[in-house]
């Protein structure tokens, strides 16, 4: 009769108040053993029955893990692959059970996300999707069911139903399309292992993501590339033709005004950009000059399109000069240096203008920079709160002054450039790498007659004298240094 009180006892547990009977009567332990049965009637009706008691009753949940529950149903999603009943009810318990840390570290020792990813391949209609990616995006949740599940090739099944449904308008599709792009979401951020990334990866599921972006762009563009850290992952990317499917699509939503595709965009650029083995071939596939056309001073993401100018110019004197040589550049920089209103927008543009100096090794580009009037704003630069970003214009004003100094004599005159690096030198809050650039750039200085008279009206000699006591060696080794050039020691 076991299989027939089974079937009642689901009926019965439709009712909430039956439910409680159910509990109070202790039904669950006494279902649990015919889990193990080999009819698939009974595991039918004590699936149902053992789902409806449990649900939304945690405690009952978690007795139910406790007792090996998770062992079960994987066994039955295994031996039953084919039956639809027996899938059903066992898909309904375990997106029931997932939520739990302790079933997901259960379900780790198992393997369900090989099941799980059948199960995905063969499922027909909307339904059984929607239940398997809820069960999915739970277990995503956990690191090691995360690997195991990209180790089954959960990545293709999810990339052959977004090309799939590629274009569909009708709602179902939309929303199988939003979770399946949810779970390639879930499987990337967070990821610190590197056999994930690289299955991914190779799979070249980014790139078909990116053909459809159908919902959420900005966020798949953010998650695409954010958690992919390590060189060798960049690089693959970029190998595989990712950037200009994204300058593709950036280039649309720039008409579109879309936002926030423009700043996830322009971010996942800007991360591509770091390894420097990427900027040199990003530079001769002509990237520089398809952001640079999208520098339009109403368009909001300005800042990113600086930054990453500024990371393809960093190392690069190629890209230096040809950006430095460039007068509509230069003059939008110079007016983005004083924008008030925008302090973001105005510090990338300060950091790109000290970048093209810092790198280049052209004569050419130190008269542009100068004829632009962008020589005053990397002064102004130097006194900035950043530390980093003083260290930054100190850095290029001192290349720019051993390249050129006579082109720049005028310009650091009519900016008081003496008089701000003397107040750097004397200002106690002043950190000793600000400091030692600083003394760097008044040695550089000293090969000017006019400005060498600046520095001695200035008394920066007393200044110097102090700071040969200073605690740190590096700022006394310099600070003695400078003194010698001035004296005409050196």
């Amino acid at each position: 009769c076991a299989v027939k009180a089974a079937q009642v006892l689901s009926e019965i547990a439709k009712n909430e108040e039956m439910k409680k009977q159910c509990i109070e009567a202790d039904l669950v332990l006494t279902l649990i053993p015919l889990l193990e049965s080999t009819d698939q009637e009974t595991l039918l009706h004590a699936g149902r029955a053992i789902g409806r008691i449990c649900y939304d009753n945690r405690d009952l949940q978690e007795e139910l893990v406790k007792v090996g529950v998770i062992t079960s149903l994987v066994r039955i999603l295994t031996d039953y692959a084919e039956s639809e009943p027996l899938v059903h009810v066992d898909l309904l318990a375990l997106c029931n059970l997932a939520e739990l840390d302790t079933a997901k570290e259960a379900l780790s020792k198992t393997k369900v996300a090989e099941q799980l990813v059948k199960q995905l391949r063969r499922a027909k209609n909307h339904e059984r999707l929607e239940i398997v990616f809820e069960v999915l995006q739970a277990l995503a949740e956990n690191d090691a069911l995360k690997v195991q599940l990209v180790e089954a090739g959960v990545q293709e099944v999810l990339s052959e139903i977004l090309l799939r449904l590629q274009g569909s308008s009708q709602a179902e599709d939309t929303s199988i399309v939003k979770a399946a792009s949810d779970l390639i979401v879930s499987l990337l951020l967070g990821v610190s292992f590197k056999s994930a990334k690289v299955l991914i990866l190779e799979s070249h599921t980014k790139i078909r993501i990116l053909l459809i972006l159908g919902t959420q762009p900005g966020q798949f563009l953010t998650c695409l590339v954010l958690p992919l850290s390590s060189d060798g992952n960049c690089v693959r990317m970029v190998q595989l033709g990712v950037i200009h499917q994204l300058l593709d699509l950036l280039e649309k939503h720039v008409e579109s005004g879309d936002v926030s595709v423009q700043h996830a965009a322009l971010s996942a650029l800007r991360n591509l950009a770091i390894p420097v083995v990427n900027r040199v071939q990003m530079l001769e596939e002509g990237v520089a000059e398809r952001i640079q056309s999208l520098l339009r001073s109403e368009m909001p993401p300005v800042q990113h399109i600086l930054g990453t100018l500024r990371m393809l110019s960093d190392g690069q004197a190629d890209a230096a000069e040809i950006l430095g040589q460039d007068p509509m550049l230069l003059n939008r920089l110079v007016q983005w240096c004083s924008a008030d209103d925008h302090s973001s927008i105005r510090g990338e543009a300060n950091r790109l203008l000290a970048s093209i100096l810092r790198h280049n090794r052209s004569h050419e580009v130190v008269k542009a920079i100068q004829e632009a009037q962008g020589v005053k704003h990397l002064v102004s630069m130097a006194t900035s709160e950043h530390a980093s970003m003083q260290n930054e214009a100190l850095n290029a004003l001192a290349i720019a002054s051993a390249i050129d100094l006579e082109t720049l004599e005028e310009s650091f005159k009519e900016s008081q450039l003496v008089q701000t690096l003397h107040k750097l030198l004397q200002d106690e809050n002043t950190s000793p790498e600000v400091k030692y650039n600083s003394m760097c750039l008044l040695c550089s200085l000293l090969n000017s007659g006019d400005l060498k008279q600046e520095i001695e009206d200035n008394k920066v000699k007393e200044t110097l004298e102090e700071l040969c006591r200073h605690s740190n060696a590096n700022v006394v080794k310099e600070a003695v240094t400078t003194l010698q050039v001035l004296r005409g020691e050196t």
